[in-house]
């Protein structure tokens, strides 16, 4: 009996033999050129990737290096800052309680929800004030005034109006998270080249395929800078609204820290707030590179 590989596998003299002769091997040794040089390619990006990694560390390193030794000859004051292995060993002691991964949960939901949808709505207001001019003269002016509008001022409004519970928090976020991506596809849209226009003209594109083959492409770096700035802003705004009022979250951690004098739980705070929004925009940074390689001008 012949099992299920032995039936796909092909028996000896039922297939002819490859043909060979000079193209083939000139075809064969040009493959292997192009794998060489892809794998070339890959291995030159690592290297890079490590060297810049490492250059970016390099500032950071020599200022915990300086901050620790300069704690540990107690020239700084434990109570106002503390040392940076002081702050490491909190740090391990609410991972291993639980108690930081809970607060990191709840705020990475609650920014991640106040994004998607100031995030949607900006992204839809702006592609229809760039693409139609009478939706810009009505909204364009209104949101503008709003825009400039802190988030410290508006703050208390939103909580008088939702209370303290998760929904003024989320309208917080929303409203930071709205603005960048509004204005990044607003001026995207308008400033593709009107030579694209002309294109379509020409090839007689109707107007929905105009909008996804022509405008979208050319105005796509604007539209995930928008993406980068709108997300910076909402884990900014998450800030805001934790510290404002809640009972969990990484803000709520600093707040409590605050009023227990407890200054190496602040510093954690801080910290996390600081790597997780770094993560966030290099995984951003990573999906630009990605989408927008087909740009000769596009460097990332």
């Amino acid at each position: 009996m012949s099992g299920p590989i032995e039936a796909i596998i092909p028996k000896k003299g039922s297939m002819p033999e490859p043909k060979t002769g000079p193209l083939q091997d000139e075809v064969s040794e040009k493959e292997i050129g192009a794998v060489r040089i892809r794998r070339s390619k890959a291995a030159k990006a690592r290297k890079r990737f490590a060297i810049d990694t490492l250059q970016g560390l390099l500032i950071p390193a020599i200022v915990l290096i300086v901050w620790q030794l300069a704690g540990s000859a107690g020239l700084l004051s434990p109570e106002f800052l503390p040392t940076p292995l002081a702050i490491a060993e909190t740090f391990v002691r609410l991972a291993g309680t639980g108690e930081l991964f809970h607060h990191l949960g709840v705020s990475i939901v609650r920014a991640a929800e106040g994004f998607a949808i100031g995030g949607a709505a900006g992204l839809l207001l702006g592609l229809a004030a760039g693409l139609f001019r009478k939706v810009q003269y009505v909204l364009d002016p209104s949101l503008q005034v709003l825009r400039l509008v802190p988030h410290l001022a508006i703050a208390p409004l939103i909580i008088l109006w939702f209370g303290f519970g998760e929904e003024s928090k989320v309208v917080i976020i929303l409203t930071g998270a709205f603005f960048p991506l509004y204005i990044n596809t607003f001026m995207g849209i308008r400033n593709v080249d009107n030579k694209l226009f002309e294109v379509a003209r020409v090839l007689r594109f109707g107007s929905w395929r105009r909008i996804t083959r022509l405008v979208l492409p050319a105005a796509a770096p604007d539209l995930l800078l928008g993406v980068r700035l709108s997300l910076g802003v909402a884990w900014i705004g998450l800030v805001v609204a934790e510290l404002i009022g809640s009972t969990a979250g990484v803000g709520f951690l600093i707040n409590q820290a605050k009023q227990d004098s407890d200054t190496e739980v602040i510093f954690v705070g801080i910290a996390i707030f600081a790597v997780v929004g770094k993560l966030i925009d290099s995984l951003v940074k990573r999906l630009e590179r990605k989408l927008l390689r087909w740009r000769d001008s596009y460097r990332g």
